[in-house]
Order: structure tokens, then sequence, then C-alpha cells
């Protein structure tokens, strides 16, 4: 909203000067609105990254990265982590408030019966090399459903947009388990609907037809936890593509493959892979030691992965949650790996280190996961595709969010020119 507050800004070159609005939201830092700026002083803004400008108005998640907080809708996410469901929790982004009985029962009998991929579509993988990267068939897979669901694309149209919601997050676990199956050469599973999610999709990941498959109850915890961790994360590069993409006009499905490929950066959503291939450069328990002094000395290349987090300056309240359900995972299911004896041994130093406790070089919630997804068997090149099941849900919220805002228009940043300038054309005899 806007009060009747604004910021003036001078040129001083000229004397042009424009009144900028001062927008508030319900709780955050205010905007300044520089619409007007460039019809009133011929200038545009430079941010590289958006680091200070908000792209759009959303009432889906806020973040404060300074005080550690995280909020769904207005539920903190300590809340959302102790008492609710990752199936709970994409109802509430989705809808903006948590179901009755009623409804839940209604929106997970929705997702159950829409679980299934089209038998063509399995013929799709075919076309994959087998050793192709999850993330690549991932991202393919789920643009190709724009091809199976044509009939159902009306963007403008409410329950095409419900519809294509429902299937994405129905149908999400069922193609990624598709892509691990499909990479080690295993026959594909049909999702059996009288599991839960999270149990569902563990048993088309893991069960094969000569056996039944036994899974750790703490298992399902601890993936339905991560899955609500990473149901959002307010304008962040997936989300953002996501937008961007989808203010074209673009269908749901092309619209989530764009974030699913903006997702995969090592950056983004590829941080806790890293984080188990900084794991194995450690190699050994009895290396943290010194790959904890090599982290501090500026003139080595090498850097501990997962650790403190471009937005939460001070600690990642994601990151304490999934701490606890770490450890408890690692005792319970009792996973004999050098590896995750690497990772508790590097937790344990940096939490005592000067250093990084000045720094607030934390273990974040991708140190965690990376860990969790190691001990529950999910091979590394599946952790972004996990992270993908999961930020489905908020990925197709905001685009909703977005077609159901009065205004919306094209996304077209701007740009600062530094090319040449104009040039006369010179044949290529005389060059």
């Amino acid at each position: 909203m806007s009060d009747s507050k604004s910021v003036k800004l001078v040129d001083e070159s000229n004397g042009r000067s424009s009144e900028l609005p001062l927008l508030t939201g319900t709780i955050g830092p205010a905007c300044i609105d520089i619409a007007p700026l460039y019809k009133d002083t011929g200038h545009f803004t430079y941010d590289p990254g958006y680091g200070s400008t908000a792209s759009t108005k959303s009432a889906i998640t806020y973040i404060d990265g300074d005080q550690g907080v995280l909020m769904y809708r207005g539920y903190p996410i300590e809340q959302l982590a102790e008492k609710s469901s990752f199936l709970e929790v994409a109802y509430l982004l989705l809808n903006g408030n948590l179901p009755d009985k009623k409804q839940f029962s209604g929106f997970e009998n929705d997702i159950t019966h829409h679980t299934m991929m089209h038998e063509s579509q399995k013929n799709f993988f075919q076309g994959f090399h087998h050793d192709a990267h999850p993330m690549a068939m991932l991202a393919a897979s789920v643009a190709s459903l724009s091809a199976f669901y044509h009939e159902d694309l009306d963007v403008d149209n409410a329950d095409d947009r419900k519809l294509a919601a429902i299937r994405l997050i129905a149908k999400m676990p069922t193609i990624a388990a598709a892509c691990y199956r499909y990479s080690i050469g295993w026959p594909f599973r049909y999702p059996r609907n009288n599991l839960e999610y999270v149990d569902r999709f563990l048993h088309m990941m893991f069960e094969v037809p000569s056996e039944p498959l036994e899974m750790s109850p703490v298992a399902a915890k601890a993936l339905d936890l991560l899955f609500i961790l990473h149901a959002d994360h307010e304008q962040n590069a997936s989300t953002s593509t996501v937008r961007l993409v989808g203010s074209t006009g673009a269908n749901p499905y092309a619209s989530i493959a764009a974030g699913i490929t903006a997702l995969w950066g090592p950056a983004h959503g590829g941080a806790n892979e890293a984080v188990l291939k900084m794991l194995e450069e450690i190699g050994s328990p009895d290396k943290v030691e010194t790959a904890v002094k090599r982290a501090k000395d500026k003139n080595d290349n090498f850097r501990l992965m997962g650790f403190g987090h471009r937005v939460y300056k001070n600690f990642d309240p994601r990151a304490k949650i999934i701490r606890e359900m770490c450890h408890k995972v690692l005792s319970e299911l009792g996973v004999n790996d050098p590896l995750l004896d690497v990772a508790m041994k590097l937790e344990e130093a940096a939490l005592k280190d000067d250093y990084f406790v000045e720094r607030k070089l934390y273990p974040n919630v991708d140190f965690y996961s990376g860990i969790i997804y190691k001990a529950l068997g999910i091979p590394t090149e599946m952790f972004t595709v996990m992270f993908a099941i999961a930020r489905t849900a908020g990925w197709i919220a905001h685009w909703i969010e977005q077609h159901e805002t009065p205004g919306s228009r094209i996304g077209r940043p701007r740009q600062l020119y530094v090319g040449s300038d104009k040039r006369d054309y010179v044949g290529i005899d005389k060059r």
C-alpha cells in the first residue's frame, strides 16, 4: 500500500527531480516506487542482482534475514515444521490459509489421484542417455507436460490454474523417481495411492518388484520436514525466474521447468550437492582440522560449503530445525558412512571456532539437508531434484498469485549499456 510519505530525488546536473511514493507492506522495509523515475528524470536505476529492488508484491512468504525470520502466509516456519505436514503447507501456500479437515481431505484426494504419469510420457525418457543428469531429465519432462495437458492450459481460467497446480505437486515425485530409476536401469514404479505423499515417493524411488520396501518412519519424517523447509523462500532466483517466464503468458509447466533449470545452479539449489563434494574433498575426519585452517586462509581457494547464508545474516531458522532432525536420522538409521563422520566432525569444529562464530558462518540448511539425503541413500546427483519437488509448491503458488494480481505486466529489466557507440559499417576488404 502507499502512504503519504515520498522520497524526492534531484538530479543536480539539470535540476530535474522526481517525487517517488513510499510503499509499505504488512511488515518489513518500505519500498520506493521508482515507476515515475524515468519519466521525471530520464534515468533508470542500476541494481545488479536486484539486491535492493522489489520486483513484485506478494502475500506468500516473508523473510527477515537480519532477525532470522521465515514465515509462510504469516505462519513461522518453526511452527509449521513442528506441527504441520508438507501437503498441508502446500495447501497453505496455494490458498492463503491452513485447511480444515474437509478442505485438506479434498486436497489430499486430488493430489493422490493425479500422481500417475501418462503412459506415453514414460517413452519420453528413452530419448535420454542412461547417464544424463536427473535435473536435465526433470526439466525436460516437466516442460513436456504441456504437450499432454494442452486442453487445460488457459492461464486466465482459475479452474485450469488450480488443476495445473494439483498436477504439478502430484506428479513431480513420480517424475523425479522415474529420473532416478532410469539412470540406474530400474523399471519405473507406479505410485501407490494407499500411501501418503512422502512414503509414496520413497517407494517409487527404492522399491523393487522382487521384494517389498521396508522404510524407517524416521526417513519419511525427515524428508517431509525437508520438503516443508524448502517449499518456498520468497523471491529467490528460481521463483523470480518462474514469475518472469510466467509474465509472458507462458503455461505453468513451461514456467516451472524454467524454475527447475534456475534451481540447478550450484549457487542456488545445487548448494547441498556442493556440500557433499566438499566432504569428499576433505576425505576423512582426521583431515577436518586442516580443512578448517585452509578455509580461513584468504589465499587458499578452498571454501567450506553449506556455512553461513547470503540472506540470513545471523542465523538460518531452518538450520536449527533440520540440525535436530539430522542427528536423529543418523542416530536411528545407524548409517556407517565415512563422509557423514566427516560432516559431524566439521560441524563440531565450526561451531566452536571463534573465526566462524564471529563471522556467523554457521552450518546452514544446505549443510544438513545434504547429510540427511546421503543418510537416506539418495545419490548426490538427485539432491537438487529433491529440492525441486518441494519448491514446486512455492513456484506454482507464485505463478498463480501473479495471474490473480491486477495490473501484472511482462517483466522487462533495463540495462546500463557499455558497448561501442554508433559506428559505420566497413566492408570486409577494408578492415
